[in-house]
């Protein structure tokens, strides 16, 4: 195996990992529901330790069952809840109510659910991800981020002038993310990469319902604070 071949994979392997964080981190999930899903319907198998190494680039060499499976609970989502509400509601009540909360599944730029195929390409590096997840935060940027992104949202105001606009436009419902953005944009915690990355998309579309600057996809936005982040440490400077 070639040197660029190997690269190859671990490219694949690490698109994955952020694929599959990306969706566990939009819609809040454990690492248990996936597999849940699997088994409840009879789509496949796939472990909650294959889950976990998948979202942690670890799984070198997943069988087809795990590409399937994903797969066929990504369409499951795609449907819609109210189509599996019932069987749901009668195996696993607490797994449903989860579902109700957030149930996102994974979309390429047509907007139609990734496929095995797709998955597996991704895993083995042969096509990039879809464009709207096509982006990388590493650990050392991502408190800075944190700090251009809440001078972002708010125009550079401080946080009690802008927070009714900005918690208005932030899309997510469930508390426990509601609460942290709100710590984010207050000052008091900053996001750690894992976090920004899941985080992204809905930041993106808080942006957009805010401002009239013409940023059009989650990475150009992601671009956009790191300029300002290059500006603020200028500022810092002076």
């Amino acid at each position: 195996m070639s040197t660029g071949f190997r690269d190859q994979l671990a490219k694949g392997r690490r698109s994955m990992a952020h694929l599959i964080h990306v969706w566990h981190e939009r819609n809040g999930w454990s690492h248990k529901v996936l597999p849940a899903i699997t088994e409840i319907f009879d789509l496949g198998k796939v472990h909650n330790s294959q889950i976990s190494n998948l979202r942690n680039a670890k799984l070198f060499s997943p069988g087809p069952e795990v590409f399937l499976a994903l797969s066929q609970v990504n369409h499951l989502l795609y449907q819609g809840i109210d189509k599996i509400r019932d069987r749901l509601y009668e195996t696993n009540p607490e797994l449903l109510k989860l579902l109700l909360e957030s149930a996102i599944p994974l979309l390429n730029d047509e907007q139609e659910p990734l496929s095995a195929g797709d998955l597996f390409e991704i895993f083995i590096g042969l096509v990039p991800l879809p464009s709207v997840f096509d982006w990388f935060i590493e650990e050392d940027e991502a408190g800075i981020l944190s700090a251009a992104l809440a001078d972002s949202l708010c125009n550079s105001h401080p946080w009690r002038q802008c927070r009714e606009q900005v918690m208005a436009a932030y899309p997510v419902k469930k508390a426990d993310r509601r609460e942290r953005f709100e710590a984010v944009m207050a000052g008091l915690r900053d996001y750690s990469a894992e976090e920004l990355d899941g985080e992204l998309l809905d930041l993106f579309s808080t942006y957009q319902r805010i401002s009239s600057t013409n940023v059009s996809s989650a990475d150009m936005f992601l671009e956009s604070l790191r300029s300002r982040v290059s500006l603020i440490e200028e500022l810092e400077q002076l």
